[in-house]
């Protein structure tokens, strides 16, 4: 569907940006879901912010069992939601900076705080929540470069992150590791609860999350997750003829 994923683990995916700030490297990454997917058919400019990053990861089990369909394999899910609390751990063990953009004002300031208390406030490069004007980016951007973090995690909405991500990249290239986490703030800070283990493993957590709000979420997962069937079983049939 000319789209790259990485086929790596979550240990491999935690190594390689490991080994990027070692070396004063920047790694640019993303994870694609079932959503994600759709809209870069009709999204030119997601779609370039997609796929020019270093790093695809398959953030929902959609990912993993479509690349299976269409003949490819992938080893596992890096949830996104799953790998920013590993990395903010690696941090704290390996003594890197992190600055946390984007969400409401009192839930970034809560994630902050959380990981202050369990990692002290030495991991923090700085934070700002996601709420700002399209002429607010440049400023941001500079803000958060010039912050010393190691690591930039983005908490706002498709297309909006990842877009933000890639057109201001050659002022956060300072950053050694960029990354949209979509809701994950929320989740951190119980704003939203995350679905039970097996579900995410039955590739049921867009039910979990659409039960939760299912007048914000009944367009994105059902409608969403219904024109993702049609497009995998497309190129599937495409690829039979």
């Amino acid at each position: 569907m000319n789209i790259p994923v990485d086929a790596l683990t979550m240990d491999q995916t935690i190594n390689l940006v490991d080994d990027a700030i070692c070396e004063g490297r920047n790694i640019h990454h993303v994870v694609i879901n079932a959503g994600k997917v759709v809209l870069m058919q009709t999204d030119q400019q997601l779609y370039q912010s997609v796929v020019s990053c270093d790093i695809i990861n398959a953030d929902g089990q959609s990912i993993v069992w479509a690349a299976r369909l269409l003949g490819a394999k992938l080893p596992e899910r890096v949830a996104g939601a799953d790998l920013m609390p590993n990395l903010v751990k690696l941090s704290h063990e390996k003594g890197y900076k992190c600055f946390f953009f984007g969400a409401k004002e009192e839930v970034v300031k809560k994630v902050v705080d959380i990981y202050t208390k369990e990692y002290g406030p030495e991991i923090i490069a700085g934070y700002r929540n996601g709420y700002y004007s399209p002429s607010e980016e440049a400023q941001i951007a500079q803000q958060i470069a010039d912050s010393g973090a190691n690591m930039l995690f983005v908490a706002v909405p498709s297309p909006k992150k990842e877009n933000f991500l890639y057109n201001h990249k050659d002022v956060l290239h300072k950053v050694n590791f960029t990354m949209g986490v979509g809701g994950t703030f929320d989740v951190i800070t119980g704003v939203t609860k995350r679905a039970p283990v097996w579900m995410q493993h039955a590739g049921m957590e867009w039910f979990y999350r659409f039960i939760q709000e299912p007048r914000r979420m009944w367009k994105r997962y059902l409608v969403g997750n219904a024109k993702f069937v049609w497009l995998v079983l497309s190129h599937r049939m495409r690829r039979s003829i």
